[in-house]
């Protein structure tokens, strides 16, 4: 089901003539709302190339089906269109100007459909947001009123049950936030729908605590590419961000948000390097921010209108390799409260997912994982060892990478790994483990994670001063012996190095 799923995303559908779909405009664009397998798919349904699909929809005498090149392959559902289209507000708005369905139960709709970006010629290439208004689909702006009188009739007549609320960049940029909060608290009170907002990195980051204060459940903050070169083409604003406020934004807003609850679009098909995507997806996943990767969809009337969507035989297996990423780190797009992860219709990622594993390995994402993995560490080295009077936490805490392994929502066991000097050289140490865990694999696991994590960062020496009952479990996953032993905080240790050509998953 799920190559179906992949192979429509990218190919498109045929549909008879009374079946009819969303145009353009910003968002999921053209197509129409599909359940295949009981998963949401928005199908292209009138785009050049989905013209020319394999892929059919037909009504037969059992009902919709999806068939290729005249072969039955599976029964579809056609998502009706929502009861709130047919309604208009107290002030004599239609509500399908005011918000859409976007999938199966996703209430969609962008605030202030204006973007300072447009003004200087400066939008993202793939971006439809000011076509829908000149066309006189949607309004320049929808009030905190408006939104709260659709959120909640959609979810009393359509089952609605998520909203996700987004907006141009305002001028100056960053200001558009607290408009969107104030839009936040109107929906929440109205409907008490989880909601989801997308915005850009703001100047001051601790503007998105107002966010989190309205009662946003999940945020998107998006890359769309990892590629500078990539992004520089085709999202020049977001390429002047920077990187390091990206990666400032999306931590602060896991600290708030929690992990799963903070999203980043990569699009696959802008020319980004398939090596480039899965990495950013890994960096993103070990943050606990979900990388939501999904095939490139022309929008008609934008700089990119005649780019066609990367092939199925590209998008497979990015899906199973970021779904394996996913399964290591912990996330699930059925985790994830509101927004388009947990919409899910404009990417088959989810439908490549399986359940995390059962121990998780990451870098500290909250303040919980940092407070659980000091816990543990002083539990181990100064309680139970006594290698400490009271605390092991010295200078190099400020400048480490602190990685934990979990179970479930449990931390079981953590270890850090520091630079040394600038020419390469990293640290590994502190690590300690739960009693209840130390016969299972978490140590080995823990020393393995850190192996990743230093590679990331360049690392090409990784050394570590053990204590010499450990030299076995260290020679096991791969490191050697350096130099005699020595004796450290009253006592023996082994100065180890890691082999970083093996590969530490095995």
């Amino acid at each position: 089901m799920r190559e179906i799923i992949g192979d429509i995303l990218s190919s498109g559908i045929r549909v008879p003539a009374d079946v009819s779909g969303r145009e353009s405009g910003a968002g999921p664009a053209e197509g129409r709302a599909l359940l295949i397998g009981g998963m949401p798919v928005n199908a292209s349904i009138s785009s050049a190339y989905a013209i020319a699909s394999p892929y059919c929809l037909h009504d037969g005498p059992h009902g919709w089906a999806i068939y290729k090149d005249g072969q039955f392959l599976t029964p579809v559902e056609v998502v009706p269109e929502p009861a709130f289209y047919r309604r208009q507000t107290t002030d004599g708005i239609d509500y399908r100007k005011v918000a859409l369905l976007h999938g199966m139960d996703c209430l969609a709709t962008t605030v202030l459909q204006t973007c300072r970006h447009w003004r200087n010629d400066e939008q993202c290439d793939f971006c439809g947001i000011e076509l829908s208004l000149k066309s006189r689909m949607t309004l320049a702006r929808k009030t905190p009123v408006q939104l709260a009188e659709v959120a909640g009739f959609a979810k009393a007549m359509d089952r609605v049950s998520h909203v996700v609320l987004t907006s141009g960049t305002g001028e100056p940029p960053g200001s558009e936030i607290a408009y969107l909060a104030e839009c936040t608290a109107a929906v929440k009170n109205a409907s008490g729908l989880p909601v989801h907002v997308q915005f850009a990195p703001p100047a001051n980051i601790e503007d998105i605590d107002s966010l989190y204060h309205a009662g946003v459940d999940t945020v998107g903050i998006h890359l769309e590419s990892f590629d500078a070169a990539t992004l520089a083409r085709v999202a020049p604003s977001k390429a002047r961000i920077g990187l390091a406020q990206y990666y400032k934004t999306w931590e602060r807003a896991v600290a708030l948000f929690g992990p799963n609850q903070v999203s980043s679009f990569l699009i696959a098909g802008l020319g980004e390097p398939v090596t480039s995507l899965l990495k950013g997806s890994e960096t993103l996943a070990d943050m606990g921010v979900y990388p939501f990767v999904v095939p490139f969809r022309p929008i008609a009337g934008t700089r990119r209108a005649v780019t066609r969507p990367p092939a199925a035989s590209l998008m497979h297996p990015i899906y199973e390799a970021v779904a394996d990423i996913l399964f290591k780190k912990g996330l699930t797009a059925a985790g994830c409260k509101a927004g388009c992860v947990r919409c899910g219709a404009c990417s088959a990622l989810a439908a490549y997912e399986r359940p995390p594993a059962e121990l998780v390995y990451h870098r500290c994402r909250t303040p919980y994982e940092f407070r659980s993995a000091r816990a543990i560490r002083r539990d181990v080295f100064v309680l139970e060892q006594a290698m400490f009077s009271d605390t092991d936490l010295d200078e190099h805490d400020v400048d480490s990478i602190h990685i934990v392994a979990t179970a479930g929502q449990t931390v079981v066991g953590t270890v850090r790994v520091f630079p040394a000097n600038d020419s390469g050289h990293w640290i590994g140490g502190r690590l300690a483990v739960r009693k209840a865990y130390r016969m299972s694999s978490v140590g080995a696991g823990l020393v393995r994670e850190a192996m990743q994590q230093v590679k990331r960062q360049g690392c090409k020496l990784f050394t570590a001063h053990i204590q010499e009952q450990n030299i076995p479990f260290f020679k096991k996953i791969g490191w050697e012996t350096v130099g005699a032993i020595t004796h450290h905080m009253g006592k023996p240790h082994q100065l180890m190095r890691a082999d970083l050509n093996s590969d530490p998953e095995n």
